[in-house]
C-alpha cells in the first residue's frame, strides 16, 4: 500500500496509469465501442475527414482511410495487438532473463561465461535489424513476432538479474541460508528474488513500450502483424502516401502509439522512484 501511495502521489505517473488503463479498458471493449467492424469497408466513404474538422463527417470520428475503413475503430482493435505485444514479449523475456541471469550469478563458472558470452553477442546487433532479419527469416505473423522480440530482449534481463545476483550472492542472509543448509533454488526463490523484483519489474514497465514501438515498426515495414489484422503501424504505413490531401489516416494511429508509449514511460520511472529507496530519499 505504501508504494501505491507514492505511486500516486506523483502526478506524471498517476496520469501514466490512468492513460494506460483507458487504453487497456478500450482494447478489452473494443467491439462494444467502436462503431463499426475493423474490416468494414465502404469505398464510397474513402478519405472522409474527421468529425471535428470542416466538412468532416459525423458518422467518422477520426475520418476515413482511402479504402473506407472507421479509422477510430481500427485504433481500437489495433491496441489490442499493441498492448497484447508488448505484455506478452515483455512478461517472456522477463521470466527468460530472470531465470539465466540467476543462474549465471549464483553458480557463476563456465555457466556464466558461456550466458554472458551469448549476451554480448546479442547485445552487438542492433534491435531493429535483428529483428527485421528474424521476421525474414521465419515469416509474419503474431506468433513469429512474439518469438523474433524475445529472443534479444532477454539480455538486458539477464543482465540486470545476474548483476543484483552477484551483488546479494555475497550478503548475510545468503551466506546465513547456505550455512541453514537450504537449496540453491529455495535461496534464490524465497531469498534472493524479493530483494530484486522491483529492478526487474521496473525494467520490464519500461522496456514494454519499447516492444510496443519495435512492433509498430515492424509493422509499418511490412513483417510484423498481417495486414488483415489492424495494427497501428500498418495503419501509419498505409496512410504516408495520403500525408498532405489526407494527413489524418496516418497522424490518428501515430498519435495513438505516442499516447501509449508516453504513458507507460511515465508510469514507468514513477514506479521507480516509488520501489527505489535512494531516490525517495
Amino acid at each position: 500500500m505504501a508504494v501505491w501511495r507514492r505511486l500516486f502521489a506523483n502526478p506524471s505517473a498517476a496520469a501514466g496509469l490512468v492513460v494506460i488503463l483507458l487504453y487497456a479498458f478500450a482494447a478489452l471493449f473494443a467491439p462494444v465501442i467502436a462503431p463499426y467492424g475493423p474490416r468494414e469497408m465502404v469505398l464510397a466513404n474513402r478519405l472522409k475527414p474527421p468529425a471535428f474538422l470542416e466538412g468532416g463527417s459525423p458518422s467518422h470520428l477520426l475520418g476515413t482511410d482511402h479504402l473506407g475503413y472507421d479509422i477510430f475503430s481500427r485504433i481500437l482493435y489495433g491496441a489490442r495487438v499493441s498492448l497484447l505485444v508488448g505484455l506478452i514479449s515483455v512478461a517472456i523475456s522477463l521470466v527468460i532473463g530472470t531465470l539465466l541471469g540467476c543462474i549465471a550469478g549464483y553458480w557463476r563458472g563456465w555457466i556464466d561465461r558461456i550466458l554472458s558470452r551469448i549476451a554480448d553477442l546479442l547485445m552487438g546487433f542492433p534491435y531493429l535489424l535483428f529483428t527485421i532479419f528474424a521476421m525474414a527469416i521465419i515469416g509474419p505473423g503474431f506468433g513469429n513476432l512474439i518469438i523474433a522480440l524475445c529472443f534479444k530482449a532477454w539480455v538486458e534481463f539477464y543482465r540486470l538479474a545476474r548483476g543484483e545476483m552477484l551483488t546479494e550472492n555475497t550478503k548475510e542472509y545468503v551466506e546465513a541460508a547456505r550455512a541453514l543448509g537450504r537449496r540453491p533454488v529455495a535461496i534464490i526463490v524465497s531469498e534472493v528474488l524479493p530483494n530484486i523484483y522491483h529492478s526487474l519489474l521496473v525494467l520490464g514497465t519500461l522496456r514494454m513500450g519499447y516492444m510496443i514501438i519495435m512492433e509498430a515498426s515492424l509493422s509499418f515495414l511490412g513483417l510484423g502483424i498481417p495486414p488483415s489484422i489492424p495494427a497501428w503501424g500498418s495503419m501509419v504505413s498505409a496512410g504516408r502516401d495520403q500525408m498532405l490531401n489526407a494527413w489524418w489516416v496516418a497522424t490518428m494511429p501515430g498519435l495513438a502509439i505516442v499516447g501509449l508509449v508516453l504513458a507507460i514511460n511515465l508510469f514507468g520511472e514513477g514506479l521507480r522512484e516509488a520501489l527505489d529507496p535512494r531516490l525517495r530519499r
